[in-house]
């Protein structure tokens, strides 16, 4: 069994077969998802789709791109929701400076917020960063200084330096579709230097389809794909990555497993 431990099933591109891509999944040996919250707005949407679904879990959060939209001054409105048994994480958040859609400075601030939640919680904080690896990793050791909090750098496409910067912290490493693209290369060398007991696979869909799908939207069927390239970096089988993930996903998101 696999787990989409990353993926948006509230957006529009799915709402009109939502059943079918569960069952998709299902026939694929995808046991369970998690569909990630990006604004406190649509929460109510993405709750909604997790509480329809057995085996599909959420999480509660702010994007980047939208910290402007909805800033958070600390974690009492994130709070509000995780006492909800479907809810098993905090985010996605984090920094983005390639799109620079909020300024980085409330982007931080929401970051920083989200945070103390996952700490407040235990439940673990999932870390969209993109060309902001070195903001990211200084915001990530300063406040574990205040206190540790479990969490998850989505989607990694960054740096040995990032990776490493994670790991030391106890943070989680995920691997989405990315790492099977053609020119992804350094990328697949980054993980072959990440544990096995702190990877994770994600699709982040319905971006990020990996091949054989590559170009069409992506969804948690498809999350096979990028566990068999990951097997191939580790130089394991696919069925020890999906046996060694799902361990790990049920280790870092324990609230799932309850």
């Amino acid at each position: 069994m696999l787990i989409d431990s990353h993926c948006h099933l509230e957006y529009d591109s799915f709402a009109a077969e939502g059943e079918a891509v569960i069952e998709r999944a299902r026939a694929a040996g995808v046991g369970g998802c998690v569909s990630i919250g990006t604004r406190l707005s649509t929460f109510p949407k993405t709750l909604a789709v997790a509480e329809r679904y057995d085996r599909v879990w959420c999480s509660v959060g702010v994007h980047p791109h939208d910290a402007a939209l909805e800033p958070l001054a600390d974690a009492a409105l994130l709070l509000l929701h995780t006492a909800h048994p479907k809810v098993v994480g905090i985010g996605e958040t984090g920094l983005d400076y390639y799109y620079d859609r909020s300024p980085r400075d409330i982007q931080a601030a929401v970051f920083r917020a989200h945070i103390a939640a996952s700490r407040e919680t235990g439940l673990p904080l999932i870390v969209h960063t993109r060309d902001a690896e070195d903001d990211t990793i200084a915001i990530l050791e300063e406040e574990t200084a205040k206190g540790a909090f479990p969490g998850v750098l989505h989607c990694f496409s960054g740096t040995a330096k990032l990776a490493a910067a994670g790991l030391r912290l106890g943070f989680y490493v995920s691997a989405s579709g990315i790492i099977a693209f053609k020119n992804s290369g350094a990328l697949r060398e980054v993980f072959r230097d990440v544990p096995l007991e702190r990877l994770l696979v994600e699709t982040d869909s319905p971006y990020l389809a990996p091949p054989p799908h590559r170009g069409k939207r992506n969804e948690p069927a498809f999350v096979v794909h990028t566990a068999a390239v990951l097997a191939g970096v580790k130089g394991v089988s696919a069925e020890e990555i999906a046996c060694i993930t799902t361990e790990n996903f049920f280790r870092l998101f324990a609230k799932a497993a309850a």
